[in-house]
């Protein structure tokens, strides 16, 4: 196979942009719900979204540039991502226009606000499952700013949950994935395959 090379420098944006966004996919999709301190509740997705660790359980997403969201974290230090499943696509697309700072996305979209436990922000009641985060760190990247934040408490709707309760099934899930372009990925086949055991790498080792 020959590849063809795209050197970063001799690039213009949004050349790299569309080479990262069109070839690091599918990118799920954090729908971030904000409050700001004047009290207007804030929605809006993102695809750049990650754990960043598990012990403590921490999640981060960036913000390409200063927006609402970010404003609003700052401003309160809390947030909640809730995910973003297939049947509310149009909702979620819908959330990501340049709305103004006083007006609501979750009223824009028709969305229902449901309280959160542990934090101000509201959570989409619509989402089956929301993860209720408190601010850690920010972390500025060139023009992007990564926004990570502590897991605090998780809401599952018991739809999706397996037997093997806290596990969260993903065909129940169906969560929406970004791609290039304005495409959106849907949720695919799953199959299952168990990482190699010590014992599987020793017998394929080359002595």
């Amino acid at each position: 196979m020959s590849k063809r090379d795209f050197v970063i420098a001799d690039l213009v944006p949004p050349a790299p942009y569309k080479l990262l966004t069109s070839g690091i996919v599918p990118r799920p999709i954090a729908w971030v719900s904000t409050r700001s301190a004047a009290g207007v509740d804030n929605l809006a997705p993102h695809s750049f979204f990650s754990v960043a660790s598990v012990n403590p359980p921490v999640i981060m997403f960036t913000s390409i540039g200063v927006k609402d969201t970010l404003r609003n974290v700052r401003e309160t230090g809390e947030f909640v991502v809730n995910v973003s499943p297939e049947p509310l696509v149009e909702q979620v697309n819908q959330t990501s226009g340049p709305y103004p700072p006083d007006e609501s996305e979750f009223d824009a979209a028709g969305l229902t606000r449901e309280p959160a436990s542990m934090v101000a922000p509201a959570r989409v009641a619509e989402s089956p499952v929301s993860f209720e985060c408190r601010l850690r760190d920010v972390v500025e990247v060139g023009n992007c700013f990564v926004i990570m934040g502590d897991v605090v408490c998780v809401a599952a709707d018991p739809s999706v949950l397996a037997n093997e309760d806290p596990h969260i099934e993903f065909a129940a899930l169906a969560p929406m994935a970004k791609l290039g372009r304005d495409e959106w990925g849907h949720p695919g086949s799953v199959s299952s395959r168990p990482r190699p055991t010590a014992a599987d790498v020793a017998a394929t080792s080359t002595p």
